[in-house]
């Protein structure tokens, strides 16, 4: 296992552009080694023959099948709408330009 050192620390710090203090530091090199002391133990482990998973669980769909409904037509739909044209909704400009 290689031992995680206060460069360690500071190189993967200066790459996420943090600036940590000398407690910080000295906490994360204990954190680091133990999130490798783990990858160690799980890079022992025999996974001949598993199959790679994108989840631990089995997921299902949950969406219900599409079904064709009536829909408001478009007066129901304008109905309501502060400002139309008859047609379609009007709404204030947002953009520059055409």
């Amino acid at each position: 296992m290689a031992q995680i050192t206060l460069d360690d620390v500071d190189y993967v710090a200066g790459l996420a552009q943090l600036t940590l203090d000398e407690a910080t530091k000295e906490r994360l090199v204990g954190e680091l080694g133990s999130i490798l002391a783990y990858m160690d133990k799980l890079n022992a482990l025999d996974t001949t023959g598993v199959e790679p998973m994108m989840h631990a669980l089995d997921m299902t769909n949950v969406y219900r099948e599409d079904e064709v409904i009536e829909s408001l037509d478009r007066e129901a739909a304008l109905m309501n709408a502060p400002k139309t044209d008859g047609a379609y909704f009007l709404v204030p400009r947002i953009l520059e330009g055409d």
